[in-house]
């Protein structure tokens, strides 16, 4: 199954991202242009919601933590959503992908650090 991705501009400099699916290499390549293209603009603030993301394989956490370095070299800052997705935030704390990229599970929270 391709991972889905869709988008809100909450203003000129404030993103939302939602992902869902499998980030496996068949759903990593199915959006990895488009999230790349969404994601990485200058000074702009990003939440990627990972909540409807059913399996995270390394090639999925490579993107995000590619976009997120990048968006960050650019002036901007990324923040992952993981919502009530335990297995998924497991696997963001186990790969140290936490250390590098806030991630919360309360949707509030992550759009106030991204605005920070």
């Amino acid at each position: 199954m391709a991972a889905e991705i869709n988008y809100v501009d909450v203003n000129e400099n404030f993103r939302r991202i939602s992902l869902s699916g499998r980030l496996d290499i068949l759903g990593t390549d199915s959006i990895e242009l488009k999230f790349t293209s969404l994601s990485v603009a200058t000074n702009r603030r990003v939440v990627v919601d990972l909540t409807a993301i059913s399996f995270l394989a390394s090639i999925g956490i490579r993107a995000l933590i590619t976009n997120a370095k990048a968006l960050q070299q650019r002036g901007g800052k990324m923040v992952l959503f993981v919502g009530d997705n335990a297995a998924i935030a497991k696997t963001l704390e186990t790969t140290g992908v936490d250390t590098l990229i806030p991630v919360v599970s309360d949707a509030v929270a992550a759009d106030n650090i991204a605005l920070a």
